[in-house]
């Protein structure tokens, strides 16, 4: 008798389990076909989004509230159909909105030389920007992004010209000077000053902030988010030939930023 109860209780239980097994695994498998998702590069980096989705980039220049759009979508699913860009999806763009710019936890950076007594502690905070996804656009999207560009490489050359005037008359040379010794430039940061008619060092160093950051934004390569306070300075420095303080300056910098 107990053991017929038991055994009822049991079937019944088992039948309740599986009936709402199979509803969850529906609901699953119908949410994967409905939403529409995107892995899209913002900042240098990829991204997997969908709408209503918050997401933490490196930081951007766009004020709270903006709108921004980022063209740069190199997988869409729509529906279950997948798209591949080569290397970007042609016409897709992803909708977002600014929502705070913030900081990131702490990180600590040590640095110690052997047997040279010199230890240096700092720490570093990165700095991102929460955005809100609005939308996936598949196809329909006009590349306003391109545009600036198009008018910044004139205004670049123009702020060339006028560095160019700036900088003292040095001893001509075939070969220009090497400015990855400038900490913060990298080879591809070197090609862009190199290409915009900054080759040496006396020219960095007549430069300002604006003019180099002008530069780098009218750049193709992912250079955008260098921080060139310090370039001018230490240029100065490497063509007056004072290596020795230039390394000194640099053992105080974080990847070319002053601490």
């Amino acid at each position: 008798m107990h053991r017929n109860i038991f055994f009822s209780i049991l079937l019944q239980s088992l039948v309740v389990w599986f009936i709402n097994y199979c509803i969850f695994a529906t609901l699953k498998f119908l949410t994967k076909l409905i939403v529409m998702y995107a892995i899209v590069e913002i900042a240098g980096q990829q991204f997997k989004v969908s709408k209503d989705q918050k997401v933490y980039v490196h930081r951007l220049a766009s004020e709270e509230g903006s709108k921004v759009s980022f063209d740069k979508v190199l997988l869409l699913d729509d529906n279950g159909s997948v798209t591949l860009g080569a290397p970007a999806v042609e016409g897709a763009s992803v909708e977002a909105k600014v929502l705070q710019h913030l900081k990131g936890d702490k990180v600590i950076v040590f640095k110690k030389k052997r047997r040279k007594g010199y230890k240096k502690k700092n720490g570093h905070r990165q700095s991102f920007t929460q955005i809100l996804i609005e939308g996936i656009l598949a196809s329909g999207s006009t590349k306003k992004a391109a545009a600036p560009k198009k008018e910044a490489a004139p205004k670049a050359e123009k702020l060339v010209e006028a560095v160019a005037e700036k900088a003292p008359k040095a001893k001509a040379s075939k070969k220009g000077d090497d400015l990855a010794i400038v900490e913060g430039i990298g080879p591809k940061a070197a090609e862009a000053l190199v290409a915009a008619g900054i080759d040496t060092f006396a020219k960095l160093a007549a430069a300002s902030v604006e003019e180099v950051k002008a530069i780098l934004d009218a750049s193709a390569s992912k250079v955008q988010h260098l921080d060139p306070t310090t370039w001018a300075q230490q240029a100065q420095l490497a063509a007056d030939g004072k290596m020795d303080e230039l390394k000194k300056l640099q053992d105080e910098l974080n990847g070319g930023k002053a601490v």
